[in-house]
């Protein structure tokens, strides 16, 4: 018998199918992805397995068995007794899903109590024993952590200690990596693959990262508006895909082999402001005045001049013996026209560092210059675009008020010229000008972040810092947003500051990588050299920790990954 059997599954939200006829089979200790963009329907599947939509109003239709329990027809008590004792699932975000109230050991015993009936003191010894099984270090003192004092890797080892508890027959784990840097994502999913050797467990993966797959499962179901695209052995299908939508989908997975996006350079010199100058209203093609070549042009070298400069750069928090350096003795150059990549872990000083550069933060130390002059607090001219477009956003505003702030600013009160701009701006990032009365819940991920850049142009900047601007989108919407930058920097003549852990995507965009450890750059240098010939062993075990798509690379690289790590 199958430990997964899906029959036409089909789940309707309203007058939304999310879910349409879906059947597919995991078998007793296998593995299978479910792979597809943002609202492909694949959370939905994986709720479904274990009747979470029951009591929210969703329409489920079709047969799902789970561990000989027919999950449709099964009471309350049966599913509890399915959720955690014979199927647990991990969620993407650990940090909602642990309450930040209670020790991590206990939440965990509280799981194995419930499902196993054992004292207090063994449920205990359960969670400290389960905690080291997933490689948290010192287990029994830190089971008394709270969720906060742990980092966002070992929130995640966590919840998958919680889901092993009860030594489950199916795990299953919706976007599990999504929110970690490389190193901690190789590490989970390592974790992940050793657990299944162990314990034989099946493992459903929901992903919208390809290349996460190819280093966890057998199987691959490719998913499109509910409904299966593609399925077969990992191989198969992300070898020789035979649908021309898989193959869109891998298209897009950006890879470490790529160079930098094959976009030309902007060919003028870069005047006051954005060319056209927002002040007379944005040109519906803003490219058609920036034709001819001007002296200090970059036509395929960076002979830019040097627009920003950042000398020995220190940013400390907290005061005395409690104070920590998240930035130490930082020097870069940015010239007009070129993108700077800066990756590194969580926790390297990365986003510290792009905070300074655009002013939101001072320097405990070192200095700052823009165009040869001191630059100390916010500049216009230097903007950023948030990681997060939600929480930067605000929900109370339409988006139209968030991208004309800028505009007000400085000075415009003219009512109709300020919402004739902002629907210029919002056509020239790709979306409709009519939408700018809408609030930032009614857009998707990427057209959330399409605002963003679209509040950044509206200050004439010319120079952005990117925050992680793409960490939490799936690979289409990705490109789309990355190309979006690469266009709007030929044509602006922008300098761009790319920050971000995914190494894959910082070698499309970057001209230059710097990479940072510990609040320091310790390797700096053209992309393709460092991606090639990278120099710093720390710089090298990253590149190592990228997914690879070829799964036969992919457990190439998990070996390599066993060998002894940099100190």
């Amino acid at each position: 018998m199958s430990l997964v059997e899906v029959t036409g599954l089909q789940v309707d939200f309203g007058g939304l199918r999310a879910v349409d006829g879906l059947s597919f089979r995991l078998e007793q200790g296998a593995a299978l992805a479910l792979v597809g963009e943002s609202g492909s329907g694949k959370s939905t599947v994986a709720s479904a397995l274990l009747g979470l939509h029951r009591g929210t109003g969703a329409r489920v239709r079709g047969r799902v068995e789970v561990a000989g329990t027919d999950v449709q027809a099964a009471t309350d008590e049966e599913l509890r007794r399915l959720r955690g004792g014979k199927a647990a699932m991990v969620f993407q975000d650990p940090l909602s899903s642990l309450d930040p109230y209670y020790a991590i050991g206990d939440q965990i015993a509280e799981v194995h109590r419930v499902h196993a009936r054992v004292s207090r003191r063994a449920a205990r010894a359960r969670a400290v024993e389960v905690l080291d099984r997933v490689g948290i270090p010192d287990a029994a003192r830190r089971a008394r952590s709270r969720p906060h004092e742990f980092s966002g890797g070992m929130r995640q080892r966590a919840l998958i200690a919680m889901a092993l508890a009860c030594e489950p027959a199916l795990l299953i784990a919706d976007e599990p990596t999504t929110a970690l840097d490389v190193t901690v994502q190789a590490q989970v999913l390592d974790l992940l693959h050793d657990l299944r050797t162990e314990t034989g467990m099946g493992l459903l993966l929901v992903t919208h990262d390809v290349g996460v797959a190819a280093e966890s499962v057998d199987e691959v179901l490719v998913m499109r508006h509910g409904r299966a695209v593609e399925h077969g052995p990992v191989t198969t299908v992300l070898g020789a895909p035979e649908r021309p939508y898989t193959r869109e989908l891998l298209a897009a997975v950006p890879r470490l082999d790529v160079p930098r996006l094959d976009v030309p350079r902007a060919r003028t010199a870069a005047p006051e402001g954005l060319p056209g100058s927002f002040r007379g209203g944005l040109p519906g093609d803003v490219s058609g005045s920036l034709a001819g070549d001007v002296p200090g042009s970059l036509p395929g070298d960076l002979t830019g001049e040097i627009v920003l400069e950042a000398s020995g750069l220190r940013r400390d928090f907290g005061r005395g013996k409690r104070a920590v350096t998240a930035v130490d003795d930082v020097s870069l150059t940015l010239r007009r026209g070129e993108t700077l990549g800066v990756v590194g872990e969580s926790g390297s000083g990365k986003t510290t560092l792009g905070r300074m550069l655009v002013g939101l933060l001072e320097p405990t130390a070192g200095s700052l210059t823009f165009d040869g002059r001191p630059h100390t607090g916010v500049n216009p001219a230097v903007q950023m675009v948030f990681q997060d477009p939600v929480s930067s956003l605000n929900p109370r505003r339409s988006v139209g008020e968030s991208v004309a702030d800028p505009l007000r600013a400085r000075g415009e009160r003219d009512g109709n010229r300020v919402r004739q701009r902002v629907g210029e701006l919002l056509q020239r990032v790709g979306l409709d000008a009519a939408h700018q009365d809408r609030y930032p819940h009614e857009f998707s991920g990427g057209q959330r972040q399409r605002v963003g850049i679209a509040r950044a142009l509206a200050a004439d900047p010319r120079v952005i810092v990117c925050d992680e601007p793409v960490s939490a989108l799936d690979v289409t919407t990705q490109a789309h947003v990355v190309s979006l930058l690469a266009e709007l920097q030929r044509e602006l003549g922008l300098a761009l500051v790319f920050v971000a852990h995914d190494l894959a995507v910082v070698r499309q965009v970057s001209d230059r990588v710097a990479v940072m450890r510990r609040g320091r750059i310790v390797e700096e240098g053209p992309a393709d050299e460092v991606y090639v010939s990278p120099r710093d062993p720390y710089t090298r075990q990253l590149l190592a920790a990228v997914p690879a798509l070829d799964p036969e690379a992919a457990a190439r690289r998990r070996a390599e990954r066993r060998e002894p790590a940099v100190a």
